[in-house]
Parts: C-alpha cells; structure tokens; sequence
C-alpha cells in the first residue's frame, strides 16, 4: 500500500481520480507478443531485485535467475564485487551454471557441455578445450556478456542493459526514505515462500495498489489496520477526511489499531519490535518502498517482507516473498516468527486467490477493456509508468 501519495484530483485535500480513466486492453493481461513486447521494453531495461546480499557473500557465490527466456548468473568475485552475466557459453550457447544458486570450485566459470573457461571476475574467455585455435579466432572476442549490478542495503539489483547505472532514483518508483530507519543491512532472511501465480504480472501489481477489495478478502488484515475496511489505502482517498483528523481514531486517521503491534496473526510482536524507528514511523505502523516492475519492501515495527515477482508467461507469474529479521529478535526463545510469516502468507494467499479470478475473468469475448474507480489512482499511476517504456 502507498505511503507517498500523489494528488490527483482537482480537490488538493483528496486523492482520487475525477474522472472514469479506462483500463487498458484486456488483452495486454494474455496476448503473447505483448508480453514480449513487455519484457523487452520493461523487464529487460529496469533494475529488478534478485536477492540479499548475504546469500553472495563469499568469493565465487553465485544466483542464477530467470527473466523471460533469459537466464543471468550473479557472482561474487574474489575482489568482494558483484558481477552478472548472461549464463550463456559464447561457443554454442550451452549454460553455464545449472543450478539456481551454488559456488564455484574454482575462478573459472566452466562450461559443462565443451568446457571453455571463463574468468568469473570480468567474464574474459580464458581458454578453450580445442587442440588449437582457428585462424582468425580471438578469446578477447568471446567474453561473458555483462549484466548490470547494483548493490544497496544488502539488496542486490541487476539491469540486462548492461550500460545501465545505479542509482535510487533509477530503480525506486516509491521512495525508500520511508524506511531509512529499518536495519536493512543487518537484518537477516528467517524464512522464503515460493509460489506460482495464475495471472500476468500487471494484475498482481493492481491488485496490491487498491484497497476497494480489502474489507472483502482481507477481514484479517482489516483487524490489524482499521482503515482498510473503509476500502482506502490512505486516509485522504475520502472527501471530508479533514473532520476525522483530532479524533486519532486510526479507522480514519490510518496506522495500527490500538493494542495492535505489528502485522502477525495475533496482532503482537511478541514484545521484539525495531528500535530507532522515528515517531511517523511509529505512528505509520507499516511503510512501503517499491521498484517496479519486480519488487515491494514492506517494513514493519519487528520485521520486513521482500516480495519480488517474476514474469512467466503472459498469465504465469512467480512470487518470491522473504522475511527478514533483526538476528537477536530471529534467535530470541521468547519470539516466534511464524507468527508474523504465517499472516503474511495468509494475505499473499487472499491476494493471489482474487489475483487468479481477476486474469480468468479478462478473458470474456465482449469485454475490451475495464474502468478505474476514483480510489485507483494509484493503479493509473502504474499504468501510466508502463505505457511511457512501452511508448517512449
């Protein structure tokens, strides 16, 4: 949900839509050449979030991952830099590195199909397994195609466009000033979810920038922050939110309920919660960076949640979602994570549910197109970042 919210209505007191913004084609969400018209333009030239930092902590570490039908190796080389890589041998193509993460017995990256050798810190061909090279051949012709890295608060970050430079600006779509005071860094995984979901990456995103489905799908979750049962994600989505502000009833002022602690089944965090957080940060309850089109950081009063998405296919989409946790609070015998990690799953889960109907339902012959509500001008927001890459 958004912390930073633009106003888009003539009205600066309130954020909506004045008018009814039509959705694009329906067929944006199946059709095959527009998804890889998609991943070409957008997932290929964007910094997506891949993994911590801590699991490429040591020399020769290494992740591989999958965007669309291209398979990148990230590695950490002996001089403590991440490098990355399309995981492609420039002989005849063959992978490099099969599996999804390991490390390297050596400082060459082998191919396991003809051997050729290449140096894992620059990607240079050291050698081949031919008995002599051919006339006109060059090693310093065939290195590793690079890929683009960026390192930040233990989070790593690749661009396929290998030219493309690091900077907060580049990969943040919302700030992540908002949770400057969570100890990323530090802060270590305590559990991973893997899942599968039956629709296009577009709709997951739509989905998570509305709250019109919440009292609905999430009564859970509209325990822990009152204002979503008024199916808003921020308390100036509603005309008249002014006359609400000196009651501090969080059910229109935003934040946790009272007695509430943190996001977890029971509402607790078990007396373990982040220190050096500021008072809005406190009075947040919950704080949101994102970069699209792969990742949201949510941070809460004793843990974040990394969730990252993953195109594959035009109605198939991976979510990846971890829990991080200050390592004393991870180690503390009085504190039990699965109480935060469950009612995470639990939200994802509601949400992929409505995500599934949501792709099916577009399908249907007569139907071109949808309509955005004023309370989703956030979803216009992130279909206004899409078109701009789609149509530079």
């Amino acid at each position: 949900m958004p912390d930073d919210i633009p106003t888009l209505s003539p009205d600066a007191n309130c954020n909506a839509l004045k008018t009814a913004e039509p959705y694009p084609p329906t067929w944006w969400y199946y059709d095959i050449d527009h998804y890889t018209r998609e991943l070409d333009a957008i997932w290929l030239r964007s910094w997506l979030y891949v993994c911590r930092s801590a699991e490429l902590a040591e020399p020769r570490m290494y992740q591989t991952i999958r965007i669309g039908d291209q398979n990148i190796v990230i590695l950490r080389g002996y001089d403590g830099e991440l490098r990355a890589f399309h995981n492609a041998c420039r002989h005849r193509g063959s992978l490099l590195c099969t599996e999804q993460k390991g490390k390297l017995v050596s400082k060459l990256l082998v191919c396991p199909y003809h051997q050729w050798s290449y140096a894992a810190d620059d990607g240079h061909l050291v050698k081949i397994s031919s008995f002599a090279e051919p006339q006109g051949f060059n090693k310093e012709d065939y290195s590793l195609f690079p890929v683009a890295v960026g390192e930040w608060r233990g989070c790593v970050f690749i661009n396929l466009d290998a030219d493309a430079e690091w900077t907060l600006e580049a990969a943040f779509v919302r700030t992540p000033a908002t949770i400057a005071n969570y100890p990323l860094e530090t802060m270590v995984v305590g559990h991973t979810w893997c899942r599968e979901m039956d629709c296009n990456w577009k709709t997951f995103w739509e989905n998570f920038s509305e709250c019109l489905h919440c009292p609905n799908v999430h009564p859970e979750l509209g325990e822990l922050v009152p204002q979503f049962k008024r199916r808003v994600v921020h308390f100036k989505d509603q005309p008249g939110w002014e006359d609400h502000q000196g009651s501090g009833d969080p059910l229109y002022t935003g934040g946790l309920a009272d007695g509430v602690e943190t996001w977890s089944m029971d509402g607790s965090a078990q007396g373990h919660v982040i220190e050096g957080r500021s008072s809005e940060d406190i009075e947040r309850g919950y704080s949101y960076a994102t970069t699209l089109p792969s990742a949201f950081i949510g941070a809460y009063p004793d843990h974040v949640r990394i969730v990252r998405l993953m195109p594959m296919g035009p109605e198939k989409t991976q979510l990846v979602a971890e829990w991080l946790f200050e390592p004393e609070t991870l180690n503390a015998p009085d504190y039990d994570p699965a109480n935060v990690i469950d009612f995470g799953i639990l939200v994802m889960e509601q949400d992929m549910a409505v995500c599934d109907l949501n792709q099916a339902g577009l399908h249907a012959k007569p139907m071109d197109a949808g309509v955005l509500m004023p309370e989703e001008y956030y979803i216009k927001a992130i279909h206004d970042w899409i078109r701009t890459r789609l149509d530079p």
